[in-house]
C-alpha cells in the first residue's frame, strides 16, 4: 500500500534519480546528479523550513516533492513554495501523485502555512489540470529569474 513520509538522508540517492527524471523533461533545466545530491543535502540541513516528502510503494521511493516554508509580508503569515514534484514514470496513473500532493498540502497546513505557490511549465497542461483539481489556480504574477552564478559543469 502506498504511503507518504518525510525524506531522510538515506533517501538521497533515489531522490537524485527522481530529480534527474524531472529535469530531463523540463525546458529550463538539465540533470546534474552531483548538483542534485548537493542541493538535497543542503535542503535537509534547513530543518523545519524545508520538507522533502516522499511517496513509497512496497519499500521503494517512487515520488517526491519539496515544500519550502517562508513568510509572506502580504499575509503576515507562513506560506509554502512547492517544487520538484515528481512521480517516476513507471508509477504514474496509479494515484501516487494524488497521495503525494495531498500529503504535501497537509504538511503545509501542519506547518502553519496559509498559501502554497508552485511553478509549472507553461505547456504542461496535464500538470496544470492536476494542480487545479486540488484547488490551485493560475496567478497573474509572472516569474522572473536572475542567475547570479553559472551552473557547474564538473
Amino acid at each position: 500500500m502506498p504511503f507518504t513520509r518525510l525524506a531522510t538522508r538515506a533517501d538521497l540517492p533515489v531522490l537524485a534519480d527522481l530529480l534527474g527524471e524531472l529535469f530531463a523533461q523540463e525546458r529550463e533545466f538539465s540533470p546534474d546528479r552531483t548538483a542534485q545530491l548537493r542541493g538535497l543535502d543542503l535542503l535537509l540541513d534547513r530543518g523545519e523550513t524545508v520538507r522533502i516528502m516522499v511517496a513509497e510503494v512496497d519499500g521503494d521511493v517512487v515520488g517526491m516533492g519539496v515544500l519550502h516554508i517562508g513568510i509572506s509580508t502580504y499575509l503576515g503569515a507562513k506560506v509554502g513554495m512547492l517544487e520538484d514534484v515528481i512521480v517516476t514514470a513507471a508509477q504514474r496513473g496509479a494515484g501516487i501523485g494524488k497521495l503525494l500532493l495531498a500529503g504535501l498540502i497537509e504538511q503545509a497546513r501542519a506547518d502553519g502555512a496559509q498559501r502554497i505557490t508552485l511553478l509549472t511549465d507553461h505547456d504542461n497542461t496535464a500538470g496544470q489540470a492536476f494542480y487545479e483539481s486540488f484547488g490551485f489556480s493560475r496567478s497573474t504574477m509572472l516569474p522572473y529569474r536572475l542567475m547570479l552564478a553559472q551552473p557547474r559543469t564538473d
